[in-house]
């Protein structure tokens, strides 16, 4: 039955005023980003980063990125699987439930809480049982990805409690324990939400730019050893526009910002891809 009942204009103008809001946004960053691509010169998309010499190399920290994102990532998932095996099929009902919701008020508590403890905790930690300065590509990691896991499971959790009730019954029916019925029944049926959840834990992990201001050590130079310290992309648009705004530097920052959105738009069109997937 076609539904004759008109939208109410202020939905209208206000969808419109956000499209064209994001619009002019994206725009704004793409148009900056091909201008910073001529301004800086050939030198932007090499391996030295010298501005002093008019040399402004950003592989390293593109490098930089790519190596926390997904070592962050790796580490999170894990957790976050294993927070969510506790949740739904391991564990009681009451380390279950304040297992939840401490992870419901990790997402409320701001990024910076967690590199202010982490430079107070774990890099001491760190420096007194690997050597090293402590601020490395291992602290960032460490703490990027206590960050990104709760984000990870909330997402998770919501396809797992939708399958979860929809076969307890008939899981219950053919003698499943709880935790036989999450391992061979919810886990595979929910397998496109928790690469879903992967996709989305690693569009935060790479566009967080406090824990690796912090935590990293802002060294440009590429990351072969996790006690190395490094710079990201995020971390290098904070420092540079608190430093040289204006200068020769700062066109890069325009380059890094239309990679950056880049990665997440692609990171959130895969995250829509495989949520659309599972609704079939």
């Amino acid at each position: 039955m076609r539904n004759d009942r008109k939208r109410p204009l202020w939905l209208s103008v206000s969808a419109l005023y956000v499209t064209a809001l994001l619009a002019t946004v994206f725009a704004f960053i793409i148009f900056c980003a091909v201008e910073g691509l001529f301004m800086s010169g050939p030198t932007l998309f090499t391996s030295t980063w010298a501005p002093e010499e008019q040399r402004f190399g950003i592989l390293p920290m593109i490098a930089a990125t790519a190596a926390l994102s997904l070592s962050a990532l790796a580490l999170g998932w894990i957790v976050a699987l294993g927070c969510l095996c506790h949740i739904h099929g391991f564990g009681g009902k009451i380390s279950a439930s304040l297992l939840s919701s401490l992870l419901r008020i990790m997402t409320a508590t701001p990024t910076v809480v967690y590199g202010f403890a982490s430079v107070f905790l774990l890099v001491p930690l760190i420096r007194g049982a690997l050597g090293g300065s402590g601020f490395s590509w291992l602290t960032a990691t460490l703490a990027l990805a206590l960050l990104i896991t709760p984000t990870m499971v909330l997402a998770m959790e919501g396809a797992v409690t939708q399958v979860a009730e929809g076969s307890r019954l008939t899981a219950a029916s053919l003698g499943f324990s709880r935790s036989e019925h999450f391992v061979f029944v919810v886990l595979p049926a929910s397998g496109r939400w928790l690469r879903a959840a992967a996709l989305l834990g690693f569009g935060r992990a790479a566009g967080d730019t406090m824990i690796p201001t912090m935590l990293a050590g802002n060294a440009v130079q590429y990351p072969l050893s996790p006690l190395d310290a490094i710079r990201t992309l995020t971390a290098h648009i904070g420092l540079v526009l608190s430093s040289d705004v204006g200068g020769t530097a700062y066109y890069s920052l325009f380059v890094a910002g239309g990679l950056l959105l880049a990665l997440s738009v692609g990171a959130n069109l895969l995250f829509r891809s495989v949520r659309r997937r599972g609704k079939l």
